[in-house]
């Protein structure tokens, strides 16, 4: 008995006999499943029994459940001299869902062999009688056959050793994996059989490790046909006594880019005898056949070099590689060479003389390439000054005095700098009138072809003299287009072609002005009607030309021309019609 708070209660027994421990009021599991059943009895009837748990399909419970064996089989392998039997490495699956296997063979990479899936999923029979495999056959350290070919389990993965214990089945104790022997021989490295030398060649390695002399060479080939002088790297190991040669490719050389010559090997030097009858194109030469190798000693600035048929010379080489030398040998001397080539003597290009065909800039671009290129062209002037055009009256310059009555309009494209001159017809003159010249470029007397100098509408003045292409024209009259171009534009031009346009329109202006005045005079005189009659109103001359008004009536429409007398005796009207009311 146990007193607690004054109240005395019986304590239960802990431990019985053996010493093991006493569970008190523990349930056990048959009590436990009728009270779950249970439920509490009510005032009015018996209490209902609880509804079955819901009905769950195989294909549910087990869906994605799969138990997955390790195994192997062994294959017998007849035509092969170095294996007997071949060891394959398999996965059997069985799938819970609906007592399926499969067979499958881990894929491996340049194995020969098709791998992957051996027997695809089904239902494999067991017997002749008609009976399948089932989890309940399955278990390590056991054999399986099937089709005839035996499988043998060492084991499985986790998932699977839970689920056949939870079933109650005991399984075997896992085996090891049996290997390929020929595969495994195979990841073995080979074994190596090498000479014992003398010289201990392990210490000049790690003495030498990483030390190269670099010599700068040349190849003297121009004794055969298309040969040349061609820069080289001469290295010398000094960890194994090994020579690489390099060529040294320069920028646009039209070689390909192999850079080694002579891969790195040991080179030799001179010859036994018997080395005439040696096949070197099938066998590597070795110590029997050579009497001695290329070393250190046979290197030198200055120097030639013949390495397997060809002729080195030694003109330079590094920093590190005489420092070596110095140390080694005691050698200072290490001047070196100067094998560059002088450049040769720039050949001035001569430009032929211009033909006459064609725009000499056009005609310029063959002398430069194959395919010429059309010369550029100021865009930007040509959008600014399109049709812009200077128009001037000429007179062709020669001692034949029907040749200096001929007149011309020389017209100036702005937005090409390009001249062309037009000859107006005129009847009864045994003249063809039309074009003279074509658009082109004029050049200014004394141009060269190095340095053309062309024709500017700053060099076209009244009574400027206009060589083209060894015909003379002189300036004698220009359009009032011009006048205002070049005064909207008078920083681009000198002062003297300015003034003289001014001056060349000054007279005319004036000459007009007093025509203007006359014409208005006469207006104030009204004619009488009748037939067309012609009648002299007045005379106007300003010094240099001479003004004369008439007025003619043709049928009551009263019409005044005014003809212009030059002292030239160059005649020329201009009509004004005018109605009075």
């Amino acid at each position: 008995m146990v007193e607690l708070n004054g109240f005395a209660y019986s304590r239960l027994p802990t431990v019985g006999i053996g010493r093991e421990r006493l569970y008190v009021n523990q349930l056990s599991q048959a009590e436990l499943d009728e009270l779950s059943n249970k439920r509490p009895t009510l005032t009015y009837g018996q209490a209902k029994q609880a509804p079955p748990s819901d009905f769950i399909p195989a294909h549910v419970a087990f869906d994605k459940k799969v138990l997955k064996f390790d195994a192997y089989f062994q294959e017998d392998v007849p035509i092969s001299t170095e294996e007997h039997f071949r060891i394959r490495q398999v996965g059997i699956y069985y799938y819970l869902e609906d007592d399926s296997m499969s067979v499958m063979e881990p894929i491996v990479e340049n194995s020969g062999i098709p791998q992957g899936k051996l027997i695809k999923r089904q239902r494999i029979p067991k017997n002749d009688r008609g009976d399948h495999y089932h989890w309940k056959d399955l278990n390590r350290g056991m054999n399986i056959t099937i089709y005839g070919k035996t499988f043998r389990i060492v084991d499985c993965d986790p998932f699977t050793q839970v689920f056949l214990e939870s079933q109650g089945i005991e399984l075997n104790p896992p085996e090891k994996m049996i290997f390929d022997p020929y595969t495994e021989l195979r990841k073995m490295p080979m074994r190596m059989y090498v000479t014992p030398s003398s010289f201990d060649q392990l210490k000049q390695f790690l003495t030498f490790d990483r030390q190269v002399l670099r010599f700068y060479a040349m190849w003297d080939d121009t004794e055969n046909m298309f040969g040349e002088n061609r820069p080289f790297l001469i290295h010398y190991y000094l960890a194994d006594d090994t020579v690489e040669v390099r060529e040294l490719h320069e920028r646009n050389d039209g070689r390909d880019p192999f850079p080694v010559l002579i891969r790195r090997q040991r080179l030799p030097k001179s010859f036994v005898d018997k080395m005439k009858t040696f096949p070197r194109c099938v066998l590597e030469i070795s110590n029997q056949e050579v009497l001695e190798w290329y070393t250190v000693k046979d290197f030198a600035v200055g120097k030639p070099i013949t390495l397997l048929g060809r002729s080195f010379f030694i003109y330079d080489c590094d920093e590190f590689t005489r420092q070596f030398y110095h140390e080694k040998f005691g050698i200072t001397d290490f001047q070196p060479v100067d094998v560059k080539k002088k450049a040769p003597e720039e050949v001035p290009q001569i430009i032929p003389p211009y033909n006459g065909y064609g725009f000499l800039e056009d005609s310029l671009q063959n002398c430069f390439s194959l395919l010429p290129q059309p010369p550029r062209k100021n865009f930007i002037k040509m959008l600014e000054n399109d049709h812009k055009v200077l128009r001037y009256q000429v007179a062709l310059e020669s001692p034949n005095p029907e040749e200096r009555k001929r007149r011309f309009i020389l017209s100036y494209f702005l937005s090409t700098d390009m001249i062309s001159i037009y000859e107006p017809p005129v009847r009864n003159s045994g003249i063809i009138g039309g074009k003279y010249l074509g658009k082109t470029k004029v050049p200014k007397p004394g141009s060269t072809t190095d340095n053309p100098v062309y024709y500017e509408p700053a060099d076209l003045t009244i009574g400027a003299t206009v060589e083209v292409f060894g015909h003379r024209f002189i300036i004698s009259d220009a359009d009032e287009y011009v006048l205002n171009y070049m005064e909207s534009n008078a920083e681009s031009f000198p002062a003297t072609t300015l003034q003289s346009l001014r001056d060349h329109f000054a007279s005319r202006r004036t000459a007009e002005q007093a025509v203007t005045l006359l014409f208005k005079g006469a207006c104030l005189w009204k004619p009488n009607t009748g037939s067309p009659q012609l009648y002299d109103i007045g005379v106007a001359t300003n010094g240099t030309y001479v003004y004369k008004l008439s007025l003619c009536f043709n049928f009551m429409t009263p019409s005044f021309d005014f003809t212009m007398l030059d002292p030239t005796l160059f005649l020329w009207e201009i009509r004004v019609t005018m109605f009075l009311t």
